[in-house]
């Protein structure tokens, strides 16, 4: 799906092994295709790699299928045992406990969202421990962890933007802040982001509808 921050995670690893793919666009959630209903039964969700015919589900396994099968190149996992076991660990810890909270700000308003607010402040808070000392979770250069959390440097500002909360900002948040903007300016990242205005439009619109659906 074209705005999907999951599927963006494995654009980016395909995109920094050099592996060429097909894009095929699912419309997520409403309209799914029966050939993602048939690669993906099991959660019948959005992305999956198909190689060799083989289909592959859920975007963090696949970012280290890719980079286990294309070995040359580009190394996304640390080479570390316990590097990659902490990368692994911060992952889970984004994708668990700071999700949720930035969907709840999204898709509240009043006491519910502001209690959302300082919950995703606090968690963000927290993530930035895996930041200290460096320009980029891999160090001096983007490794998984950017890609798992990478999502977060393009739609949380747009989240931010639609619902006119700040959450990750120079006084919260500073590291992650600075790390938005080193992350989005890497050259293989931005070059397959989606049109923000386009996005912006989409997130407003999305928001109308979980209120209304209230």
């Amino acid at each position: 799906m074209w705005a999907s921050g999951f599927a963006l995670r494995v654009e980016w690893a395909l995109k920094l092994k050099g592996i060429e793919y097909e894009y095929v666009n699912e419309d997520i959630p409403f309209n799914k295709s029966e050939e993602l209903l048939r690669l993906n039964p099991v959660t019948k969700k959005i992305p999956v790699l198909v190689y060799n015919g083989k289909p592959l589900a859920e975007s963090l396994v696949i970012i280290e299928y890719i980079d286990e099968t294309w070995k040359e190149g580009y190394s996304i996992m640390p080479k570390d045992p316990y590097d990659r076991a902490q990368a692994r660990f911060w992952a889970k810890f984004a994708d668990d406990k700071c999700t949720m909270p930035l969907f709840h700000v999204f898709s509240t308003e009043g006491e519910a969202q502001q209690k959302a607010v300082e919950e995703a402040r606090e968690v963000f808070k927290t993530l930035e421990k895996a930041l200290e000392g460096k320009k980029f979770f891999g160090g001096d250069c983007i490794n998984y962890l950017d890609l798992a959390i990478g999502w977060f440097a393009f739609w949380l500002p747009i989240i931010e933007e639609t619902v006119s909360i700040s959450m990750v900002d120079d006084e919260n948040a500073p590291l992650l802040k600075a790390w938005f903007g080193n992350f989005l300016e890497v050259d293989v990242i931005k070059s397959i982001l989606p049109p923000r205005d386009k996005t912006c439009e989409m997130s407003k619109m999305r928001r109308e509808q979980l209120l209304s659906a209230e």
